[in-house]
């Protein structure tokens, strides 16, 4: 049994450090930055519910928990790079392969999602 799980970690090593380099982790000082150039397309993996509650402004609210997520991802541009957040980091964290899977490149994920976000006094919008 162990070895099994030894050989299985083993081969998924190289799909995790493929994705690990697509994925940046970003503060929301960071995150700030990026949207404040232009730079992402913010994306919000909560539900509508959750979104209209606040949110970053300029986000799309894209519910991962949809059964239309995939094709959802698929109507937004490629070639932008992309911020990804939930309320804290467990939804977003999910959505990385399936950011990945529909052909973005550049990832950054907000550490702590919209809760640190708050924390840190950045602005939200109703």
């Amino acid at each position: 049994m162990k070895r099994s799980l030894f050989i299985a970690i083993l081969c998924l090593c190289p799909f995790l450090l493929m994705a690990a380099d697509k994925v940046k982790d970003v503060t929301p000082d960071e995150a700030e930055k990026l949207i404040s150039k232009s730079e992402v397309t913010v994306l919000d993996v909560r539900t509508e519910e959750e979104f209209k509650e606040g949110h970053i402004k300029g986000a799309k609210n894209v519910d991962i928990m949809s059964k239309d997520f995939a094709q959802k991802l698929a109507q937004l541009d490629k070639t932008k790079p992309v911020l990804v957040h939930c309320q804290a980091g467990g939804r977003s964290t999910r959505s990385l392969p399936k950011l990945e899977q529909a052909g973005f490149n550049e990832i950054y994920h907000l550490k702590g999602g919209m809760s640190e976000w708050q924390e840190k006094g950045k602005p939200v919008e109703k």
